[in-house]
């Protein structure tokens, strides 16, 4: 059975409003904000509600509400409400994931896979080595320019449920460039050391945001594909994940040996 997921209610406080004017001017910057749609608040209560198209997180809140003035948000406890309604912005299933939704994931990976073993013709035998590299450059390269078509878009959503974008902003902004670069040095075979080293330690830290979000079933919306292609964060983004450390740890294997 599926749901329709269209806008979820936050509860805040916000600290240093006293004036009509502070709320006036709180609100104007919050609305500002990607995703949110409406915002409540009054000047004799530090509570506000806060309406949005999927979850903000709150230092890009408090990023708002300081360019109004000296004011501080911070999140209620228990406070979101998801609001069910048949005209959807994201789609989610409950307690299972459907292949249907991430049929663009599924055909890129047929793709890379395929192109991967094109570049083997004219070889007198299969390289696996070579085949995983290709995949792995085609990977970061596909992905990377999904998330550069949105550039702000991604760091926003990649800070709901990454461990290191939520706490650091600007990780958000770097990391489809890293991408991007690991991507050429894959298809170069540059560094390759190097590079599958980088790429377990990087993506051995994005699996653990991952893993952290499905064991407390928050329904996000996945990065992966930047803000183009909406998925719903699921077991299909670790295994992207956990095949990218795995195949980095299999060449890296075969150098040092």
């Amino acid at each position: 059975m599926f749901y329709k997921i269209d806008i979820m209610t936050h509860k805040y406080t916000i600290e240093g409003m006293t004036c009509n004017s502070c709320v006036t001017k709180v609100r104007t910057e919050l609305l500002k904000t990607s995703d949110i749609e409406a915002v409540e608040m009054h000047p004799e209560s530090p509570e506000a509600a806060i309406t949005m198209r999927r979850h903000v997180p709150v230092n890009i809140l408090q990023r708002a509400v300081t360019k109004a003035g000296n004011y501080v948000i911070r999140e209620m406890d228990h406070s979101m409400e998801t609001v069910i309604k048949p005209d959807v912005t994201m789609e989610a299933s409950v307690g299972t994931d459907t292949p249907a939704s991430y049929w663009p994931v599924f055909l890129i990976f047929i793709y890379l896979s395929g192109i991967s073993l094109f570049a083997q013709m004219g070889r007198e035998s299969f390289d696996l080595m070579q085949w995983m590299r290709h995949f792995m450059a085609g990977f970061f390269l596909v992905f990377s320019f999904f998330k550069l078509m949105n550039l702000k878009g991604f760091a926003e959503g990649y800070g709901t449920y990454d461990i290191v974008a939520r706490k650091i902003p600007l990780w958000g902004y770097i990391y489809p460039f890293i991408e991007l670069v690991l991507g050429l040095l894959y298809l170069t075979g540059s560094q390759i050391q190097g590079t599958t080293m980088a790429t377990l330690i990087i993506m051995g830290i994005g699996s653990f945001g991952v893993i952290q979000s499905l064991l407390n079933k928050k329904v996000v919306q996945c990065a992966c594909l930047g803000t183009v292609i909406k998925l719903p964060l699921s077991r299909v983004t670790l295994f992207e994940d956990l095949l990218m450390i795995f195949m980095s740890a299999i060449m890296l294997l075969s150098i040092l040996h």
